[in-house]
């Protein structure tokens, strides 16, 4: 009987110890709050919103600090065209996560795709999204209409279809929500 209880007692004292060891690796704060989950952010950290804004071509999408949102004709589908010395005057619109949306645009036009360098590219209504270099303030529309890289360029709609009209004026018109 003592040699049953040995190991009854070895075996009950493992699995305490193996018991306390997966608590402990669980980590500690028990304040009962639940972790919201993170927002997506650009590769600088900063939030990747999709949102409306009034400009001189009207309402049109731009990004969480305003900058005006484009699409290139010459994209096929979800699949970016425009990479290497195009890429940097019309940066892609990043995000790590599901991007959200505010102030109008669609969630369920908002998504991402994967580019070649293997990061993604946020897309509305299938279009990768794209921001220019040449835009110097939120609600600039200096791109739109430009045709640069083998294809024109165009500020988008909250339908997520391209925008047909000129800027009411040669700053890109009034900013605002």
């Amino acid at each position: 009987m003592t040699r049953i209880r040995s190991i009854t007692f070895c075996a009950t004292a493992a699995v305490i110890a193996l018991t306390a060891l997966a608590l402990a690796s669980c980590g500690g704060g028990s304040n009962n709050a639940t972790a919201a989950p993170a927002q997506p952010t650009t590769p600088d950290g900063r939030p990747t919103t999709v949102s409306l804004a009034n400009t001189g071509l009207g309402k049109i999408l731009v990004d969480s600090q305003g900058r005006t949102l484009y699409l290139f004709k010459k994209d096929a589908g979800t699949k970016s065209a425009c990479f290497g010395a195009c890429a940097d005057s019309w940066p892609p619109l990043r995000a790590d996560g599901k991007p959200t949306v505010a102030s109008g645009a669609t969630a369920s036009m908002v998504g991402t795709t994967m580019r070649s360098d293997g990061k993604p590219q946020v897309t509305y209504n299938d279009h990768p999204l794209y921001l220019y270099a040449g835009d110097q303030k939120p609600g600039d529309t200096n791109g739109h209409g430009i045709t640069a890289f083998g294809a024109a360029w165009y500020a988008l709609s909250a339908q997520g279809n391209r925008l047909s009209g000129k800027p009411s004026s040669s700053s890109g018109g009034g900013y605002g929500y």
